[in-house]
């Protein structure tokens, strides 16, 4: 499959104390704990997102984070393409996705991701944790995984360096996991009980091993 042309590049770092921004269309993001570019993508915008190395655990506040957003229930949707970097270890499955409610400090919130190497893997195990709910800190997926077994997982079909519309619908403590405009949710996600919807933020977020791509980002909300 031929990998999509990057026109232009502008390449921002961040580190915990000084984000940088980019912008793509209405929206401005900061960094945080990722490197940004903007780049062009076969003639559209779009936002390159790369962990930064230094941080070495998973389910990190790893995300270019909306500039003003304030959400809890409503729509988010976005196209996402994910690569594996050169660098990237074994396990690496091109970790991309959502994070929404953030909160002020980065915190807490709560966050949907695929595994786009899981979904035509030639192992059900792993093509059963090819899309994954968390909430941050507590309830990252090695735990969701040993408490609440099945719960937080699910399977789709999907793979690498392919354009995925991923649209979550939240209500309360509710969320739906929507791919590629399908009717149906590939995931359906009832919260832990001790996680509170509250209104925050909204970040583009990627973990460890992935180059991810962002286009095409809209959000509604409902209260």
């Amino acid at each position: 499959m031929s990998k999509p042309i990057i026109i232009s590049l502008l390449l921002f770092f961040s580190s915990p104390m000084s984000a940088q921004s980019v912008k793509l269309g209405k929206y401005e993001f900061l960094a945080n704990h990722v490197s940004l570019t903007s780049v062009k993508i076969n003639g559209k915008a779009a936002l390159r997102i790369v962990k930064d190395e230094t941080i070495k655990g998973v389910d990190e506040p790893t995300f270019a984070k909306i500039v003003g957003a304030d959400f809890k229930n409503g729509m988010i949707e976005v196209e996402v393409l994910s690569r594996l970097l050169s660098s990237a270890p074994e396990y690496a499955r091109g970790f991309i996705g959502l994070a929404y409610r953030i909160n002020s400090d980065n915190s807490a919130y709560e966050s949907i991701y695929i595994r786009p190497t899981n979904g035509r893997a030639e192992d059900q195990v792993r093509r059963n944790h090819t899309i994954q709910y968390y909430a941050y800190p507590d309830w990252k997926f090695d735990r969701l995984r040993k408490e609440k077994p099945e719960q937080y997982e699910s399977y789709a079909d999907m793979q690498l360096d392919k354009w995925i519309t991923i649209r979550i619908e939240v209500k309360d403590n509710v969320a739906k996991l929507f791919l590629d405009n399908k009717e149906q949710p590939s995931l359906y996600v009832n919260s832990p009980k001790d996680v509170i919807a509250k209104c925050g933020g909204i970040g583009l977020w990627v973990d460890i091993g992935t180059e991810g791509f962002f286009k095409g980002l809209k959000i509604i909300k409902i209260d």
